[in-house]
């Protein structure tokens, strides 16, 4: 009996020095040490504005009756991904609008489940409260080619054209519970931010890319959101696609052939059920409006301008 009592003991202790190692490594690597406030917006560059599920941080240029292009950006890079298609989109006279989904950048990182309907009001309530007016065209690099794609299908009379730029498409859960993987993007948030580097072709061609990134990271509730967006995003990407065919619209989508991100091959899988103007972009990896700024805006611009 003795023996089992000191057994016990053992076990109870080991198992209160594990929990303790893994809170203390949690604690050492936990970057989220801040509740975003009005105050930590004050210096920040952009415009804000309360929605329905919070404060969304965006940025607005354009002739007052221009054409409206909006940029979506993806999982997790907030908006300043598109800091040069937007410069040449508003220089050649569009109306452009780019935003922080929520729990990214500087925008609010409500308590609810991040999923489709979540990400769709919060762009349609940008639409009607900034009172953006005529068809609009959206464009979404990576995870915002979901947001695009499933905003069009749920309001098609609010669109003109879209824009893919290599969208993502598998729609694969982690297979750990939900709070192993929070616990993993709390002790790996370096690798998160070092990780966005591997988007490039040419990483050292983007010096300073991780250091964007890393602002956002302090800010509580961020690490929730993009758990969140992973497990609760529910949408397959065929069945979304041929649901944007139906909507007939003009599509243009582009993809870098040397993406590691979401391979070259998924653009075969989209064009086989929905209709596109196709455009490859040779030597560039997921971000191809970046590394080919001339070629892609370029084209982007041709494409707005058709019809």
């Amino acid at each position: 009996m003795k023996i089992l009592k000191v057994s016990i003991i053992i076990v109870i202790f080991l198992f209160g020095a594990a929990f303790l190692i893994l809170y203390c490594f949690y604690e050492y690597n936990n970057k989220e040490e801040k509740t975003l406030t009005d105050a930590d917006r004050k210096n920040i560059a952009g415009s804000f504005i309360k929605l329905s599920q919070g404060i969304t941080h965006y940025e607005l240029k354009g002739p007052q009756n221009g054409t409206v292009v909006i940029l979506v950006h993806g999982f997790s890079v907030p908006y300043y991904i598109w800091d040069g298609t937007y410069e040449y989109l508003v220089n050649k006279g569009y109306k452009v609008l780019r935003y922080d989904t929520y729990g990214r950048g500087y925008s609010d990182r409500p308590a609810v489940i991040y999923n489709k309907e979540l990400y769709d009001t919060q762009l349609f309530d940008l639409i009607k409260q900034l009172k953006l007016q005529g068809k609009i065209n959206l464009a979404g690099v990576s995870f915002g080619g979901k947001i695009v794609t499933n905003f069009t299908c749920k309001h098609p009379d609010l669109i003109n054209k879209v824009i893919l730029i290599d969208p993502a498409y598998e729609n694969r859960k982690p297979n750990a519970p939900k709070y192993v993987t929070i616990y993993n993007e709390a002790v790996n948030s370096k690798e998160r931010a070092r990780g966005q580097v591997t988007d490039f072709k040419y990483p050292k061609q983007h010096p300073g890319w991780e250091e964007l990134y890393l602002p956002q990271m302090k800010y509580k509730g961020f690490r929730n959101a993009l758990v969140s967006t992973l497990y609760d995003y529910n949408e397959g990407g065929r069945e979304s696609n041929a649901c944007l065919n139906s909507a007939n619209k003009s599509v243009l989508l582009i993809w870098g052939k040397d993406d590691k991100t979401v391979p070259f091959r998924f653009s075969d899988s989209i064009r086989s059920v929905l209709k596109v103007d196709f455009f490859p972009v040779t030597d560039a990896g997921h971000l191809p409006f970046l590394e080919k700024p001339d070629t892609v805006n370029a084209k982007i611009l041709s494409f707005l301008k058709q019809g």
